[in-house]
């Protein structure tokens, strides 16, 4: 009798300490900080990446959030202006997108590392995960620009042991059929792509954070 006593009590723990845990589990609230290819330029509501992103991560069962704070036109400065008030207290972790609009004004890419550089210091200095997405120079910007913009992602991935996704547009820029008539944003089947490309890395960076409350 002693023992089934024992059993029901040691029960009773586990179930409290479950329930414990429950309790706990918060929602996991990211931040799509970019430009125009995170804000959904030209697309219906509810057609940009951080949307849909969400959506797909919700599919999988995963109770996450997913804010949109992309700027059309922003650059590195720009980001770096806004980096402090565009990201609540309370964010887990930061999709960081930007660059483009750099490359495309010909901006030295050493202001962009280093303007990169410092948004991702002031993430991680508020306890912030950051998911870096990289981007390429177009190549009307010639070799030697490309050489000098294409590796900062990976450098600062490097240097700050961050998830680095290699090429935001990657599946999307070669095919105009997933591109607005500009030939340079995403439509919607584009954003599609873009979110079923990167949902893999996505999920596994939500695995590195926190699940629970301290």
């Amino acid at each position: 009798m002693r023992f089934k006593v024992a059993g029901l009590h040691i029960a009773v723990i586990v179930f409290s300490m479950m329930l414990s845990v429950s309790a706990q589990a918060r929602t996991i609230n990211l931040v799509g900080f970019g430009d125009s290819l995170m804000a959904g330029y030209q697309l219906p509501p509810g057609d940009g990446f951080p949307e849909k992103l969400q959506a797909a991560l919700k599919a999988k069962g995963l109770d996450v959030t997913v804010a949109n704070a992309g700027v059309s036109g922003d650059t590195t400065t720009g980001g770096l202006s806004r980096i402090d008030w565009s990201v609540p207290d309370g964010t887990d972790g930061v999709i960081l997108e930007l660059g483009a609009n750099d490359a495309l004004r010909g901006i030295a890419p050493e202001q962009s590392q280093k303007n990169l550089d410092q948004m991702i210091t002031r993430l991680k200095e508020r306890g912030i995960a950051v998911f870096l997405a990289g981007m390429m120079a177009p190549p009307n910007m010639g070799g030697d620009y490309a050489a000098r913009f294409n590796p900062i992602y990976e450098k600062l991935a490097k240097k700050h042991g961050l998830t680095l996704y290699p090429f935001f547009l990657d599946g999307v820029v070669l095919d105009a059929s997933l591109k607005l008539e500009d030939g340079m944003h995403p439509n919607s089947k584009g954003v599609d792509t873009m979110v079923q490309k990167m949902e893999p890395a996505i999920t596994q960076f939500i695995g590195t954070l926190p699940t629970v409350k301290n």
